[in-house]
């Protein structure tokens, strides 16, 4: 039985230092994700403007005449779909499978940060009880010191982690409301396109 235990305490000794590196990796990862969060926050306010122009296009003018490129300028999601349904005329068939590769687009712009949100708490933790045996062996043989170190890598890791976690979900809970208002303006506007279409 010794044996064993001694082996599941090597294994997961063994495995601080892989979790506190990943654990620093999502830290990483996390500040390059607000940064992202930020550039996309500033492009949907210059676009917000044009967004509401084309709405109220849409209501006097056919949706077939519109040029996305004129209308939206710059980079985005919103304007590079409409760019798509203007190649192919707002046809019906082309139409709702472009439709389909925005679900699909959603979701994998969702991937990252509800990875992040995730997989941060659940290292945070690996980091915080890992060490915990260590702090315990050290407390149990009077080295205060060696458990204080312990015990300031756990909390450490716990910090990092949840701060990871709540970047995950602030970031996903930004992209999947904008994700959610492009997609039900593009199917606003392939409806209408079609509306307009059968009533010529």
């Amino acid at each position: 039985m010794s044996i064993i235990t001694n082996i599941l305490y090597w294994l997961s000794s063994g495995m601080l230092v892989p979790v506190i590196i990943t654990l620093l990796i999502a830290f990483a990862f996390s500040l390059m994700m607000i940064g992202d969060l930020y550039g996309h926050f500033a492009q949907r306010m210059k676009n917000r403007q044009h967004v509401t122009v084309l709405l109220e296009r849409v209501e006097s003018e056919s949706v077939q005449s519109i040029e996305p490129d004129h209308v939206l300028p710059g980079n985005s999601l919103l304007r590079d779909f409409l760019a798509r349904f203007r190649r192919v005329n707002w046809n019906l068939v082309h139409g709702d499978k472009i439709l389909a590769d925005y679900e699909i687009n959603m979701k994998k712009n969702l991937e990252s940060p509800l990875l992040l949100m995730r997989v941060g708490p659940m290292l945070g933790l690996m980091g915080t009880l890992i060490p915990m045996g260590p702090a315990l062996v050290g407390l149990a043989a009077g080295d205060i010191q060696s458990m204080a170190l312990n015990m300031r890598v756990a909390f450490s890791t716990t910090v990092i982690g949840l701060f990871t976690g709540a970047i995950g979900f602030i970031v996903q809970l930004f992209r999947q409301r904008w994700l959610r208002e492009d997609g039900e303006t593009l199917q606003y506007l392939f409806d209408l396109a079609q509306s307009q279409e059968n009533g010529k």
